[in-house]
């Protein structure tokens, strides 16, 4: 089974499993999303301005006996009422706990929509578990600082 399919699949067991609340989740997400606005990048295309933010998700559990650690990534650009996004998704060894796309890289998995709507749908529903208070849930949240690099998107 491909890489993409198997992550499908966990993902999909996963998201039932912690609606049972049956697993414990470790969740460190970064996001410039609440920085001040005159702090965020702007990338201007067609003449228009749109402000970037970015968001990096760690999730870590045991899943079948295994550890399972899933990265996600998105860059989010939004121009007054309009958005538009780009989504990665990553499969590093359990070592790797560094937010940068270029040192993650070499453990992309190709994501198709299914599977960037099941890793959306795995945050949804560890948000939910928070809100009821789940202790099975551990979930960090912090600001990170987003610097383009010219020419970089």
């Amino acid at each position: 089974m491909k890489k993409e399919e198997q992550l499908l699949n966990d993902l999909t067991e996963l998201i039932k499993e912690t609606q049972k609340n049956k697993v414990d989740w470790k969740v460190d997400c970064q996001t410039t999303e609440y920085n001040d606005l005159q702090e965020k990048p702007v990338h201007e295309e067609d003449g228009e301005r749109w402000i970037v933010d970015e968001c990096f998700v760690s999730y870590e559990c045991t899943h079948k006996g295994k550890d399972f650690l899933l990265i996600t990534y998105e860059q989010i650009f939004t121009c007054g009422q309009k958005k538009k996004s780009c989504n990665l998704l990553f499969m590093p060894p359990m070592g790797i706990r560094f937010y940068d796309v270029d040192t993650l890289a070499p453990y992309a998995v190709k994501a198709d929509q299914m599977l960037t709507y099941e890793a959306h749908m795995l945050w949804l529903t560890i948000l939910e578990k928070c809100k009821d208070k789940s202790e099975r849930i551990k979930l960090d949240v912090s600001p990170r600082k987003l610097v383009l690099e010219q020419g970089a998107i």
